[in-house]
C-alpha cells in the first residue's frame, strides 16, 4: 500500500532525546525508528503543540541527533497528498524538543470541490482563506489549520450527499454550528470539509400537549425561546451563550438552571443523525417523543456529548418544561469562599427547590460591577432564583435567606420585577467578558470540572489558593448547585512563561477533580483541550471502547476529524 492510500493516518510524537525516537502508525503495524540522521521514504505525523495544531507529511525526510541534541537537520517545507489529491503544506522547525507548526495551509483538489458544488449548490461552498479561517476555530485559544472547505447545506438531504461523498473519499468532517465552543471542538485538526449548518434553522414541530418540540441544526437556544414566548413553554437549559440546540446537545451542554431542570442529556427525546456513510439514524425512532423507555439501547444518550466523532445531528426533538409562574432573584455576600460554599451545600441538604444557585468569586463581582454597572459588594457572592406562585416563592426565599444568614452573609437582597432580574442574569452571563476587560489586550482561557457536592467547598477553596501561588490572575464562578464550576483565567498571548503557568493550573485542577471523584468537564467537553484528562478519567477498558464505537465502519470519517477522541 503506498502511503497516500492511507491519507489521514498519524502517529503520535514523542518528545526528541539524544538517542532518538520511535512512533508508531495507527492505520496499520508500521514503526519507524528516526535517529543519528537516518532517512526515511515517507512518514505520516501529528505534531504536538500546546495550540491542538497539527501536521501531515509525506515525502523524504531527514531527522538528525548528535550528542549534543537534536538538530534542525529536516526539510523547512514538507507536503503531502491524499486520495482526493488534498495537499497540506507546513513550515515546521524543531524547538524544546518538540514539534512546533509556524503556518498551515490545506488544498482541496479541484474536483472534489466541484462534487462539494454538485449537492449544494456553487453559492454554498467557500475554499476563501478568511472563511476557512473563521471555521478553524471556536471561542477558546486551541487554535489549528482551517478547513480545506467549508459547506453550507440547506437539508438533511444534503447533509446525507455530503456526509457520504467525504467518506467515500476519506475526507474528514467538521460539523459546525454557531462556534461558541471553549475547548477547540471545531478544530479542524486534520482538514477535511467544515459543515456549517447554519442555514437549516427551523423549528420544525411544537406539541404543547406532549411538553416537546422538534428543532433544525441552526436554532439557537434565544431563538426557541423567543418562538416559545406566547405558549406558556419554555427550554430552560442555558449555557449562558447564544449556542445552537444541536450543538448543545452535541456537547452535553448545561447551564444556570441545570440544578432543577437537569442538562441537555435529561433534555433530549430524540434525534436524526446523518451517519458518516450518510446513513439516517432516528436514535428513538421515527417521530417518536416519548418521555421514557425501556426498549434496547439508549442510541439518543450515546450521541449526546459524543461531539462530532459519531454522527452530525440535523435535528432534535426536546423536552420543554411550563413557564413558571412568578420568578424571583436573589443576591447574598459572604466573607468566605467557604462561608458561600457552605450555604449551597446547606440549602440544597434543606430541599429549597431553588431554580439556580450561581457562585461568583470577589475577581468576578468586581469585574460585573464594572463591566454591568452594579453596584454588589466586591465578595464572594451567591446568585439565587427561585421559581413557583408567590406564596411558594416567599417561604423559599426566607428559608434560604434564614440559611446564608447561619452561614455569615452579610447582605442579602431580592429582586422580583422582570427588569432586575434580567439585568442581574445579564451582568452573570456576560462575565466572561467582563473579566477579560481587566486586562485590555489579554487572552482569556477558561476551563471547568464537576465534583461531588460534599467535594465543593475543599475544591473550591483549594482552587482560590491555587491561582494566588501560582500569580495567575483569574475568576472563578459557576453553576454550584450542581458541583461544576469555571475558571476564567486571563494570559498574555506574549508571555510563553505565563501561558505555561494557566495550562499547568489547568491540568492541576483537573486532577484535583478526578482525586475528589469528580469529572474533568461538566459541561465544556473534551475538544482538543482536554483529551489526556479523558484518558486517565476513564479506565483504559472504557477508552479502548469509545474508541471502537467511533471508528466502526459508519464511524471513521468523522473520528478522523480528531475530535475528542485521546
Amino acid at each position: 500500500m503506498e502511503p497516500w492510500d492511507a491519507p489521514f493516518c498519524t502517529v503520535n510524537l514523542v518528545p526528541i532525546f539524544a538517542q532518538g525516537f520511535f512512533s508508531q502508525v495507527k492505520r496499520g503495524v508500521r514503526w519507524f525508528c528516526l535517529e543519528g540522521g537516518t532517512p526515511v521514504d515517507w512518514v505520516c505525523f501529528q505534531g504536538a503543540h500546546w495550540q491542538g495544531q497539527a501536521v501531515l507529511t509525506l515525502g523524504w525526510c531527514q531527522w538528525g541527533v548528535g550528542r549534543g541534541g537534536c538538530q534542525k537537520c529536516w526539510q523547512p517545507l514538507l507536503h503531502s497528498r491524499t486520495a482526493t489529491g488534498a495537499g497540506l503544506w507546513a513550515q515546521v522547525s524543531l524547538s524544546d524538543s518538540w514539534l512546533r507548526v509556524s503556518s498551515l495551509q490545506g488544498e482541496l483538489s479541484k474536483g472534489f470541490v466541484e462534487a462539494l458544488k454538485a449537492v449544494v449548490g456553487s453559492s454554498h461552498v467557500s475554499t476563501a482563506v478568511a472563511v476557512r479561517q473563521q471555521h478553524g476555530h471556536d471561542e477558546s485559544m486551541h487554535r489549528c489549520q482551517p478547513p480545506d472547505a467549508v459547506v453550507w447545506p440547506q437539508n438533511v438531504e444534503q447533509v446525507s450527499q455530503l456526509a457520504a461523498l467525504c467518506y467515500s473519499q476519506g475526507v474528514p468532517i467538521i460539523p459546525f454550528g454557531t462556534g461558541t465552543g471553549l475547548e477547540g471542538g471545531v478544530c479542524a485538526v486534520q482538514g477535511g470539509v467544515c459543515i456549517n449548518l447554519t442555514h437549516m434553522d427551523k423549528i420544525l414541530e411544537l406539541n404543547r400537549e406532549d411538553f416537546s418540540v422538534v428543532v433544525e441544526p441552526g436554532v439557537t437556544h434565544k431563538a426557541l425561546n423567543t418562538h416559545l414566548r406566547d405558549s406558556g413553554l419554555w427550554f430552560p437549559v442555558d449555557p449562558g451563550a447564544d449556542a445552537s440546540l444541536c450543538g448543545m446537545v452535541a456537547t452535553g451542554a448545561s447551564g444556570t438552571n441545570a440544578v432543577r431542570y437537569g442538562t441537555m442529556r435529561e433534555n433530549v427525546l430524540n434525534l436524526e443523525v446523518v451517519l458518516p456513510g450518510g446513513e439516517l439514524l432516528h436514535t428513538a425512532g421515527l417521530g417518536r417523543h416519548f418521555r421514557k423507555s425501556a426498549a434496547g439501547y439508549n442510541l439518543t444518550g450515546l450521541f449526546v456529548g459524543s461531539e462530532g466523532t459519531l454522527g452530525l445531528i440535523t435535528a432534535a426533538t426536546l423536552r420543554l418544561h411550563p413557564a413558571p409562574e412568578a420568578t424571583v432573584v436573589a443576591t447574598c455576600a459572604f466573607p468566605s469562599v467557604q462561608a458561600a460554599v457552605d450555604s449551597t451545600v446547606h440549602i440544597l441538604q434543606a430541599a429549597v427547590p431553588v431554580a439556580r444557585i450561581e457562585f461568583l468569586d470577589d475577581v468576578t463581582m468586581d469585574a460585573c460591577n464594572k463591566h454591568s454597572q452594579l453596584n454588589c459588594s466586591v465578595a464572594p457572592t451567591l446568585f439565587l432564583e427561585f421559581h413557583g406562585s408567590e406564596q411558594v416563592l416567599a417561604e423559599q426565599l426566607q428559608r434560604a435567606e434564614e440559611i446564608t444568614q447561619d452561614n455569615g452573609a452579610f447582605h442579602f437582597s431580592s429582586a422580583k420585577e422582570a427588569e432586575e432580574r434580567s439585568r442581574l442574569w445579564a451582568a452573570r452571563h456576560s462575565a466572561w467578558y467582563a473579566v477579560l476587560a481587566l486586562r485590555p489586550g489579554y487572552k482569556g482561557y477558561s476551563t471547568d470540572v464537576c465534583v461531588p457536592i460534599s467535594r465543593l467547598p475543599e475544591i473550591l477553596v483549594q482552587t482560590k489558593e491555587d491561582l494566588k501561588a501560582q500569580g495567575l490572575t483569574g475568576a472563578i464562578l459557576g453553576h454550584v448547585g450542581d458541583g461544576n464550576f469555571h475558571c476564567l483565567l486571563l494570559v498574555d498571548p506574549e508571555d510563553p512563561e505565563e501561558l505555561h503557568r494557566v495550562m499547568a493550573f489547568s491540568e492541576l485542577l483537573g486532577r484535583r477533580a478526578l482525586a475528589l471523584h469528580g469529572t474533568c468537564t461538566g459541561e465544556h467537553g473534551i475538544g482538543l483541550g482536554k483529551r489526556q484528562l479523558l484518558q486517565e478519567e476513564n479506565s483504559s477498558a472504557s477508552a479502548q471502547n469509545c474508541r471502537g464505537l467511533a471508528c466502526l465502519p459508519l464511524g471513521l470519517s468523522l473520528a478522523a476529524a480528531g475530535g475528542q477522541l485521546p
